[in-house]
């Protein structure tokens, strides 16, 4: 049985950072995001990749069906028994969809979800501070601070409903928040 846990955040909230760092620890644990699943799909060249790409290489969204279809089989071919995904899911869709998935997948347990919390604030300096591309300004920003924060309440308390939300302070030095979170996992597999 693979053991799944979900991290969220507002962008700059270290999420992947955090992730990266606590797989990093340990040869248990398989960190992905869902960029790195779908470009880990299409290099296989299958047939799922290769719709995959048909998406993505024209700027369009790759549907939900495909994404879950994605996550799910990646989770399963993970060299690991605990995988952990970050910046997912981002819509309530998603969330939904992952949930019908799962409720008739026996080889895959969500075991916990957990947002990383920032204020806006703290969010915007951060990924104005780092600046590493085009997408790093205010207006992008703004953007995608609203892309986050529109169906997190439905996110809470769909999964804080079923006892699988687990808030983590996200606002101190990276090595207390590692801390934390590795622990909480660690707790829990």
């Amino acid at each position: 049985m693979k053991k799944l846990f979900l991290i969220i955040g507002a962008p700059g909230s270290g999420k992947t950072t955090d992730a990266e760092l606590i797989a990093a620890k340990h040869e248990d644990i398989t960190h992905y995001s869902t960029g790195d699943m779908f470009r880990a799909e299409v290099a296989t060249g299958s047939e799922l990749g290769k719709t995959i790409d048909g998406y993505v290489s024209a700027g369009n969204l790759v549907p939900i069906e495909i994404v879950i279809k994605t996550i799910v089989t990646a989770i399963k071919n993970a060299p690991t028994s605990t995988v952990v995904i970050d910046g997912y899911p981002r819509s309530g869709e998603q969330m939904v969809e992952l949930d019908k998935y799962l409720a008739n997948e026996d080889t895959v347990e969500l075991v916990n979800v957990i947002e990383v919390e920032v204020s806006e604030d703290v969010a915007c300096d951060r990924v104005l501070g780092r600046a590493r591309g085009a997408d790093d300004n205010v207006e992008v920003f703004n953007n995608r601070m609203k892309v986050y924060t529109e169906p997190l309440a439905e996110i809470q308390a769909f999964y804080g409903e079923k006892s699988l939300l687990t808030k983590i302070n996200g606002e101190r030095t990276i090595e207390e928040i590692v801390d934390e979170m590795d622990a909480f996992i660690q707790s829990k597999i």
